[in-house]
C-alpha cells in the first residue's frame, strides 16, 4: 500500500546540507564523541632530526606509571611498519633511525590525557645524533648526507617539447629568473584525531578526522595485519583539511589503533596544535628556475624550468605534488619548445604532502610574475602579453594535450578585467603610502590525472526508501567545501525531488563504496558522476512505473518541477515512488565512474595529463607603506570558469576561502625553522591573516560546460588558492617597481629592498 508523503519543502538552493548542523553545535567533531570507558593515547617521539636509535632507557618505569596501560615499540607492530603512500618508506613507527623531529618512536596508553602525556614527556630515549640536511639544494649535491630515495631525490619528472635550442635562437627576449617560496601550515580549525576501538569478531573500527577514508583502511590493514573485512573507518565532521587530511591522519589512525589492539579498549587520539605543527605534513618549500624566450610582438617560443621541491624526511605525497608543479609550469600558455625538470628532494625536515593546489600555487607564483617580467622588458601591458598567448580551444598545453571546448580562460580575463577597472589605474605617489594592481591566469588540472590513474574512480549507492526519501552512499567525503551539499544536488535534480529528500550517508568503510580520495578538485566530477550514474538506474525504474500508469513508453517521460510529465497527464515525484514499490522495480542502484583517456609518457613528458582543465584569473589592488614594508590587499576580483555551478553560494564561497588562504601565502605565513626543528609551532608564533586582514573577494563564475561532467561541472576546491599570490607581488611592483622573488613577501623584505640603492638581479642558476 502506499505510504504517507511526507511534507513538502519548497527547494532552496542557498541552503548547503551541513549548515544547520554546524552552526547550532550538533555536528560531532571527533573530541565531541563520547565513551564511557575510553584510552588516551600520546606518541612519544625523537628530539634530534637525524640519528641511530639505540634504545628506550626508562620504558619498564613508563609502564608502571599512574594510569598506564600500554606502552608499544615497533617490534610490537603485529602487520608490516610500514604506512603506506605512493612509495612505502614511512614506518609506522621509527625502529633504527630517526630522520626528522617529532618522528614517532613509540605509543602510550593511559587512564586520563594528562597521564598519557606525562608518561611520554618522561620517556628518555638514547639516540646517536647524526648530521643532517635541511635544504633541498644541498641535499642535490655529490657529498650530501643521505635522507632517503635514490641518492636524495623522492621523485624526477621531466617535459621535452620541440627543440629548445631552436626555440631560444629564435626568441628576440630572454628573462631568466628564480623564485622562492616557503612552508605553509594548514591551520586547519580542528586537529589531527582518531578513536579506535575494538569490535565484534576480532575486528576494530576507527572514527576520525579525514579526508580519504580508505587511504586510512589501506594503512590499517597493512599496519595491524588484518583481513579488509576485520577494519572499520568511519569520517566524523571534520572540521577542515586542506590536503591536511589526506595522507597523515592515516599515521594518527594506525598509532590510535595499535593501542586499542594491545590494550582491548577504545583509545582516543587527539594531537594538541604544537604537536601537530611539528609532525604533520607541510606545503613544500620549493625553489623555480624559469626561462622564457618571446618574439618582440610578444609571441613565447620557448621555455626552459627547473621546480625543485623539499619534500622532507619521507617521500609521502611529493612524487604527485612534483609531477602536478611541472605540468604547470608554463602557465595557461601555449608554447611550441619546452625543456622542463621536477625534484622532490629528501631533507631531515618535516615531511610534506598535500596542500591545496598540490604542487601548483608555488610554479604560478614563479610563471606569472616572470610573465610580468617579461612583459616590462618587451616594454608590453603585461595583460596584452598573455591574451597573445592564452590557452584556447584547440591549442596544446605543455604535454602536447589539445584543449577542449571547455575552456573559459579568455573569459575569466575579460571579466575580470572589466570588474576591476585594471586599465583605468592610476598610481597614488603622494606620501609613502603606494597604490598597485596586478594579475595572475591559472589553468589547473582536474583530478588527480595520469600519475594518479589508479585513483580516478568512484563508487555511490542511492537507494530510494518508500516515502520517497533518498540515501546516497558515497566515499568522497565533507570537510567544510560543501561536497554533501553538491552530492544532494546532483541526486535530487537527476530524480526530480526536493533537496531536503535527499540525505547523504556519513562515510563509512563498511556501508560505502571507495571513491577514490576526496582531493585534487575531484569530488564533484568524479565523485558527482558516480552519483549521477546511480541516481540514473533508479530514475529508469520510476519512468518505467510512471510510463506503465499513463500509458506511454518510458522515454516518452519528461521531469519539470517534481513531477513526472508525459502527454498523457502528470505524476508527482512522490507518487511515482508508490508506483515502483507497487510494481516492485529496482529502487537501489549502484553507479560508478572512472576516468578514461589520460596519459604520460615520463621518457619525454608528454601526454593527456587531465581529462579536464579549470580556467581563472585572479586582479587584485593593494597599498604598499613604504616606511613600514606593511601591505594591505584592498581588493581581490576572481573569476573561475567552473564548466558548470552545481551550487553558487559554495562556489562563491571556495573561491573567497581560497584566495584568504593565499593571502596568507602571499604576505604572512612564515614557518621558521633551525637546524631542521620548527621554531614558531603555534598560531601566535606563525602568522595567518585574520578578517582584519583580508579583504572582500569578488568572485566571478564563469561556465564552460564540460560534456563529460555531472551538469557539465569541472572542479573548484584548489583554483582559488593557485594564483592570488603571484597577482598580489605583482601589485607590489606596481606600487613600488621592484620585484619580489619570494614568498611570503615580509614587510622587512620590502623595507630591505626600498633602501637598496638599486634592485640587484639574483644569481644565476649553476
Amino acid at each position: 500500500m502506499p505510504v504517507a508523503t511526507p511534507k513538502k519543502v519548497k527547494k532552496d538552493s542557498n541552503i548547503r546540507v551541513d549548515a544547520q548542523r554546524k552552526v547550532s553545535g550538533k555536528a560531532k567533531f571527533i573530541e565531541d564523541v563520547e565513551y564511557k570507558n575510553i584510552l588516551h593515547g600520546a606518541t612519544i617521539r625523537s628530539p634530534v632530526t637525524h640519528g641511530r636509535i639505540r634504545g628506550f632507557k626508562n620504558r619498564d618505569e613508563i609502564k608502571n606509571m599512574p594510569g598506564v596501560k600500554a606502552v608499544i615499540t615497533a617490534d610490537e607492530i603485529p602487520g608490516d611498519n610500514i604506512v603506506p603512500f605512493v612509495k612505502e618508506d614511512y614506518p609506522c613507527l621509527a625502529e633504527k633511525e630517526v630522520k626528522f623531529y617529532g618522528q614517532a618512536v613509540a605509543l602510550v596508553a593511559a587512564e586520563t590525557p594528562e597521564e598519557a602525556k606525562a608518561a611520554a614527556e618522561t620517556a628518555e630515549l638514547i639516540i646517536d645524533e647524526y648530521p643532517g640536511i635541511y635544504d633541498s639544494i644541498e641535499s642535490m649535491t655529490p657529498d650530501a648526507v643521505y635522507v632517503g630515495g635514490d641518492d636524495n631525490v623522492h621523485s624526477y619528472f621531466k617535459i621535452r617539447k620541440g627543440n629548445i635550442d631552436e626555440g631560444f635562437k629564435g626568441a628576440d627576449v630572454i628573462v631568466e629568473r628564480v623564485y622562492n617560496s616557503g612552508h605553509q601550515v594548514h591551520c586547519y580549525l580542528e586537529n589531527q584525531g582518531m578513536i579506535a576501538e575494538p569490535i565484534q569478531n576480532g575486528a576494530i573500527s576507527v572514527k576520525g578526522s579525514m579526508q580519504c577514508p580508505f587511504y586510512v583502511h589501506n594503512a590499517l590493514v597493512k599496519v595491524l595485519g588484518f583481513k579488509y573485512s576485520k577494519v572499520r573507518v568511519v569520517q566524523a565532521d571534520t572540521g577542515g583539511g586542506f590536503g591536511g587530511k589526506e595522507d597523515m591522519p592515516s599515521i594518527v589512525a594506525a598509532h590510535a589503533a595499535l593501542l586499542a589492539n594491545k590494550t582491548g579498549m577504545p583509545v582516543s587520539l587527539i594531537y594538541d596544535r604544537e604537536e601537530d605543527f611539528h609532525t604533520m605534513s607541510k606545503r613544500h618549500p620549493s625553489r623555480t628556475r624559469i626561462k622564457y624566450g618571446a618574439t618582440t610582438e610578444g609571441k613565447l617560443v620557448a621555455c626552459e624550468a627547473e621546480y625543485i621541491v623539499n619534500g622532507g624526511a619521507f617521500c609521502t605525497l611529493s612524487p604527485i605534488v612534483a609531477w602536478r608543479g611541472i605540468i604547470h609550469i608554463t602557465g595557461p600558455y601555449e608554447i611550441e619548445n619546452i625543456k622542463a625538470d621536477s625534484y622532490a628532494m629528501a631533507t631531515n625536515t618535516v615531511p610534506c604532502g598535500a596542500f591545496r593546489g598540490f604542487g601548483q600555487p608555488q610554479v604560478n607564483f614563479a610563471n606569472e610574475i616572470l610573465i610580468d617580467e617579461l612583459a616590462e622588458k618587451l616594454n608590453m601591458d603585461p595583460v596584452e602579453l598573455r591574451k597573445k598567448n592564452l590557452l584556447k580551444p584547440g591549442s596544446k598545453t605543455a604535454t602536447n594535450q589539445v584543449v577542449g571546448s571547455s575552456c573559459g580562460m579568455a573569459e575569466t580575463l575579460d571579466k575580470t578585467l572589466d570588474k576591476i577597472k585594471f586599465k583605468e589605474h592610476k598610481g597614488n605617489d603622494k606620501g609613502p603610502v603606494k597604490k598597485g594592481m596586478g594579475i595572475s591566469t591559472v589553468f589547473y588540472g582536474v583530478g588527480l590525472g595520469a600519475e594518479g590513474k589508479y585513483f580516478a574512480k568512484a563508487g555511490a549507492q542511492v537507494h530510494i526508501k518508500e516515502d520517497g526519501t533518498v540515501f546516497v552512499a558515497i566515499g568522497n567525503v565533507e570537510m567544510g567545501q560543501g561536497a554533501e551539499t553538491v552530492f544532494n544536488r546532483i541526486c535530487a535534480d537527476t530524480l526530480g525531488c526536493s533537496y531536503d529528500m535527499v540525505e547523504i550517508l556519513e562515510p563509512d568503510t563498511t556501508r560505502v563504496p571507495d571513491s577514490g580520495p576526496t582531493v585534487a578538485s575531484r569530488a564533484t566530477l568524479v565523485g558527482g558522476n558516480a552519483v549521477k550514474d546511480a541516481a540514473l538506474k533508479v530514475r529508469d525504474s520510476l519512468f518505467k512505473a510512471a510510463a506503465q500508469k499513463m500509458g506511454v513508453k518510458p522515454f516518452d517521460i519528461k521531469i519539470k518541477d517534481g513531477k513526472y510529465i508525459s502527454d498523457e497527464g502528470e505524476i508527482d515525484y512522490v507518487d511515482v515512488v508508490d508506483l515502483a514499490y507497487l510494481s516492485r522495480e529496482r529502487v537501489a542502484a549502484q553507479g560508478w565512474y572512472k576516468v578514461e583517456n589520460v596519459s604520460f609518457d615520463e621518457k619525454t613528458g608528454l601526454g593527456d595529463a587531465y581529462p579536464v582543465y579549470s580556467y581563472s584569473t585572479n586582479a587584485c589592488e593593494v597599498e604598499v607603506d613604504t616606511e613600514t614594508g606593511v601591505v594591505k590587499v584592498n581588493r581581490l576580483v576572481a573569476a573561475h570558469d567552473v564548466g558548470k555551478t552545481i551550487h553558487p553560494p559554495s562556489a562563491e564561497g571556495q573561491i573567497q576561502g581560497g584566495a584568504a588562504q593565499a593571502i596568507g601565502y602571499a604576505l604572512y605565513e612564515n614557518l621558521v625553522l633551525e637546524e631542521g626543528k620548527i621554531v614558531n609551532p603555534s598560531l601566535s608564533g606563525y602568522t595567518i591573516p585574520t578578517t582584519m586582514d583580508l579583504c572582500d573577494v569578488e568572485p566571478i563564475l564563469v561556465e564552460s560546460a564540460y560534456d563529460e561532467g555531472p551538469f557539465g561541472a569541472k572542479g573548484l576546491g584548489e583554483p582559488p588558492m593557485v594564483g592570488p599570490a603571484a597577482a598580489i607581488l605583482n601589485a607590489i611592483h606596481d606600487a613600488t617597481g621592484i620585484w619580489f622573488r619570494k614568498i611570503p613577501c615580509l614587510p622587512e623584505d620590502i623595507v630591505k629592498e626600498l633602501n637598496k640603492d638599486i634592485n640587484k638581479e639574483p644569481k644565476e642558476l649553476k
